[in-house]
């Protein structure tokens, strides 16, 4: 018997749903059955077959709203994709406590807030529960220029495994660990074209993530296939980063045979 990923019957709603990183996780969690809402601050466009509401998740009561809506339309509440985050560079040295305030906030306050609320449906349905956080590899290692976010991620991977435990069996909870991923602004970002060939040269796997790899390891987290996977925090970034001693020794070394020749 094959196995497949079947989210037919689920409800899902994933934060941030409609851009991204979040754009790709919904459209995998279409492909496998599932009916989407997403959410974010403004108005937006998601793709075809979700719908979208407005919502501030760092909110409380925006929140509350949200979930209680989803529930009145559909029924239920499935699945909880807690995407939406992010963070501009700045410094550490110079970011005001309001900046690094509004960067926790939105990483890893607003996933327990969105958490919270998805909790008190899921432990009253028969079929329960299912979170999944997107966090960074930026949670295992020092994230200068954009600190707040790190330690942020950071948390949110130590809550993923405490809400695991305080919620089963009934809510299943787990992160995902994301590395580089290929999106429209990636050459924008970075300075060019040949700038993402050399960072993706870094990466084991050769390449950037693509947004469905990310969105297929959110769909299985998600599904019956990990009925027994609860607490983890799953690292999807292509075999990790590269010590950037040993790029440059290897840089050196090539060098120094072409000199040779």
């Amino acid at each position: 018997m094959a196995l497949s990923i079947d989210l037919a019957g689920r409800v899902a709603l994933v934060t941030g749903g409609a851009r991204g990183i979040g754009r790709g996780i919904t459209e995998v969690l279409l492909d496998a059955g599932a009916t989407v809402v997403t959410c974010g601050r403004s108005e937006a466009e998601p793709p075809a077959g979700a719908t979208h509401r407005q919502c501030d998740v760092r909110e409380a009561e925006s929140v509350d709203a949200l979930v209680a809506g989803i529930v009145a339309d559909h029924g239920r509440l499935d699945i909880v994709v807690n995407n939406a985050g992010g963070a501009p560079y700045a410094s550490a040295a110079d970011a005001s406590p309001r900046f690094h305030d509004k960067i926790v906030g939105l990483n890893l306050m607003a996933p327990l807030l969105v958490s919270q609320a998805a909790n008190r449906v899921m432990q009253h349905q028969e079929t329960g529960g299912t979170i999944v956080n997107i966090s960074s590899v930026s949670a295992d290692r020092p994230s200068p220029g954009t600190a707040a976010y790190g330690a942020a991620k950071a948390g949110l991977d130590a809550l993923t495994g405490s809400l695991a435990q305080e919620w089963g069996p009934r809510v299943r909870v787990n992160a995902v660990d994301v590395g580089l991923v290929r999106t429209a602004d990636t050459a924008d970002h970075y300075g060019g074209d040949a700038t993402v060939a050399a960072i993706e040269r870094t990466i084991p796997l050769g390449r950037m993530a693509d947004l469905a790899e990310i969105g297929r390891v959110v769909a299985f987290l998600a599904s019956d296939l990990a009925s027994y996977v609860s607490g983890a925090s799953v690292a999807c970034h292509g075999g990790g980063e590269q010590p950037v001693f040993l790029y440059i020794a290897q840089s050196g070394q090539s060098n120094r045979e072409g000199e040779r020749l």
